[in-house]
């Protein structure tokens, strides 16, 4: 019996069938208007997704992207919660289910999982694609209206990615209160853009406030240090580009980076990193620089700092040139 194929090359194989009944003209013009709907400033009360074509050539172009970026959210995130197993988990405006793929590459096993969206065709779309994935299989998904008026029932974890920009500022702030009480840990990831970082801020400071525990990537749960309008925490996860994606940007290499913001929250104490790489490490002759952001000891309040680890520190030294963008530091080895 052959081995069955990561959760990455299983949804990659799903979208790529998608395709093959959908003229590539036709998803070319879906996937530019939709670009613009994305990076577009305005909320909508209308779903953004209007029909099948609009949903495939959505979920052939920014499917695998969102999968990538909320897997490297939920891998700092299980960091920070070892042992801990989400037994149940919502999706909030979830779509296609990009990060219902996410949470299951991340914890294996099968669980109860509701996609909530208010786009019909993205949720008929999410439940074809699921049935390429066996764990998935059961998954419920529901339309509903994602604003003031969302009510979610208890569950372990709550996902929220890619979703907040979409709405007016009441919306936003409804539907992180509505995650806060419905679970025990809530995720949510934006693009990685100043705007989209102030969201993830705003919600930070929702769940602080309704008395979660910062898990990651904050290695603590007070204000951010970094200075509004100077500059913004986000990370890049990289993503195999697919055809539909070499079509659009006329690129050449092979993969493409996203940026994203995110926090991750529980209701139960986790144990966050000691700091955050947050920029790309510099790696020079001889020494390694990296850019942190620090927790809270005894004497100093969080801090952006700069390190420098050089031949001389050894094993750390190694450790250093192996870090990446968005890693606990130091690693769990060396701490």
């Amino acid at each position: 019996m052959n081995a069955p194929l990561p959760a990455a090359d299983t949804l990659r194989a799903a979208l790529a069938a998608l395709l093959d009944g959908l003229p590539p003209k036709a998803a070319v013009q879906a996937v530019e208007r939709l670009i613009v709907n994305y990076r577009g400033r305005t909320p909508t009360d209308a779903p953004v997704l209007r029909d099948r074509s609009d949903v495939v050539a959505y979920a052939a172009y920014r499917m695998p992207a969102t999968f990538g970026a909320v897997c490297s959210a939920l891998e700092a995130f299980a960091a920070a919660v070892p042992g801990w197993v989400p037994s149940s988990h919502v999706d909030v405006g979830g779509g296609t289910g990009a990060a219902t793929w996410a949470v299951n590459a991340t914890w294996a096993g099968g669980r109860p999982v509701t996609v909530l969206d208010w786009a019909e065709p993205a949720l008929a779309l999410g439940r074809e694609i699921a049935a390429a994935n066996p764990e998935l299989k059961a998954a419920e998904w529901q339309r509903s209206r994602i604003g003031s008026a969302l009510t979610i029932e208890s569950t372990d974890l709550i996902t929220v990615s890619y979703v907040l920009g979409e709405l007016t500022d009441a919306d936003r702030a409804a539907v992180v209160d509505a995650a806060a009480t419905a679970a025990q840990a809530v995720v949510i990831i934006e693009p990685g853009t100043p705007d989209g970082y102030t969201r993830v801020i705003e919600a930070r400071d929702r769940l602080i406030a309704a008395g979660f525990h910062i898990a990651a990537p904050c290695p603590h749960s007070a204000a951010c240090p970094i200075v509004p309008g100077e500059d913004w925490c986000h990370f890049s996860a990289r993503v195999s580009r697919s055809s539909l994606h070499r079509q659009i940007k006329g690129g050449s290499l092979a993969y493409e980076d996203e940026k994203f913001s995110y926090v991750a929250a529980t209701r139960f104490p986790p144990t966050p990193a000691p700091s955050r790489v947050v920029r790309k490490p510099q790696i020079r002759k001889g020494q390694v620089l990296l850019d942190l952001c620090e927790g809270i000891d005894d004497t100093v309040g969080p801090a952006l700092a700069r390190t420098t680890v050089t031949k001389r520190h050894g094993l750390l030294y190694k450790a250093a040139r192996d870090a990446d963008w968005g890693d606990a530091w130091p690693p769990a080895e060396h701490a």
